[in-house]
């Protein structure tokens, strides 16, 4: 098989993702997403009651019918990934208690190093069609290092400013994605089955990459990676085998714009848990670059990224930067803190009660 010497950066590559990646040459990306199949065929879970296949699933998409073949094919690519990843890089596996289990089980016969498991927690979970079990909630992030003795790169402040200033958990609590960022067919049909939220993205990649770091998706789908990382400026390689799929992540790619935010949610109801500012920043409710002001426009701040805020010499939290702004002890940020919408200014506690 030819090398390919230049990594296709910031394209989708349609075809067998151990193929293609054994094209690539070794060492050559800093972080993997992968969201393989999850094995739903073996565990005959493809179909509702009703016979009728789940929204955006055909049998060719999960098309693994033994476990023999599912963990050879678990082997094969993970084995690629191990190859392309950089000696300091990280991996992040998603899946559920369909494969993430075997998954787990060959990364450490493979020789990787688990740093994490991490539980996405759903705010929103689909109902279990049968009802014969408990409704499925999460789902399982693995994150390892390439070996034992990497130096992986863990931005700590940045998921703890992420987090209002508190040391970020491996829970993390994020709804499905839906409205706008859920990708639809011809006929109002899920296009892919377990489409990410792009703010689960947001938090992988803002964690355990930098600006300029390349991202590689062995199985890309509709593009949520490939999308979030031309927006916190990551270089990405999408890799994805179904035609219809990797054609909207083409499309999706292009109308996304680096550095801006996810576009508008549907408001809800305002009587809601409190949430992070950070997680609106995730979300998409208010755009990293963002200027805020207090009140009387006396003075401003930025929103970076990681939903810290940089004023002149000062960064940190809402609340934090806000003090000490005032020269004060303490500061509500929700209240101090307002941003232009529609020609008036707006407090960002307004943003908590759109975020349910």
């Amino acid at each position: 098989m030819e090398i390919v010497r230049e990594l296709p950066l910031d394209q989708v590559l349609l075809g067998d993702c151990v193929q293609l990646m054994s094209m690539l040459p070794p060492a050559s990306v800093h972080c993997v997403f992968a969201d393989p199949p999850y094995n739903l065929q073996l565990r005959g879970e493809l179909r509702r009651p009703d016979d009728s296949l789940v929204d955006g699933v055909d049998e060719e998409w999960d098309r693994f019918t033994d476990f023999a073949s599912y963990d050879a094919f678990t082997r094969a690519w993970l084995l690629e990934c191990r190859r392309l990843m950089r000696k300091d890089g990280t991996i992040w596996v998603i899946g559920s208690y369909h494969n993430i289990f075997r998954i787990g089980a060959i990364m450490q016969d493979l020789g990787f190093w688990i740093l994490n498991d991490v539980v996405w927690r759903k705010a929103n979970p689909m109902p279990n069609f049968r009802g014969r079990r408990f409704t499925n909630a999460h789902e399982t992030l693995i994150w390892a290092a390439r070996d034992r003795d990497s130096r992986y790169k863990f931005n700590y402040q940045a998921m703890k400013s992420l987090n209002d200033d508190i040391q970020m958990r491996s829970d993390w609590f994020i709804p499905l994605c839906t409205g706008v960022e859920r990708l639809r067919n011809q006929h109002g049909l899920k296009l892919h089955p377990t489409q990410k939220p792009e703010a689960l993205l947001h938090r992988v990649m803002l964690a355990s990459t930098s600006p300029g770091d390349i991202v590689l998706d062995p199985f890309l789908g509709t593009g949520t990676s490939a999308a979030v990382a031309k927006k916190l400026h990551r270089h990405f390689i999408g890799i994805e085998r179904h035609p219809a799929y990797a054609e909207a992540a083409i499309g999706r790619v292009r109308r996304t714009k680096a550095g801006e935010g996810y576009g508008e949610s549907t408001p809800t109801k305002r009587d809601i848990p409190r949430v992070p500012f950070g997680s609106l920043v995730e979300r998409g409710l208010i755009d990293a670059g963002t200027r805020l002001m207090d009140k009387q426009r006396r003075v401003s701040a930025t929103v970076m990224a990681d939903g810290s805020l940089v004023s002149g010499e000062h960064q940190g939290s809402i609340h934090k930067v806000g003090a000490a702004l005032q020269n004060a002890p303490s500061c509500n940020g929700w209240t101090f803190w307002h941003f232009e919408r529609g020609g008036a200014l707006v407090a960002l506690d307004v943003l908590r009660g759109e975020a349910g």
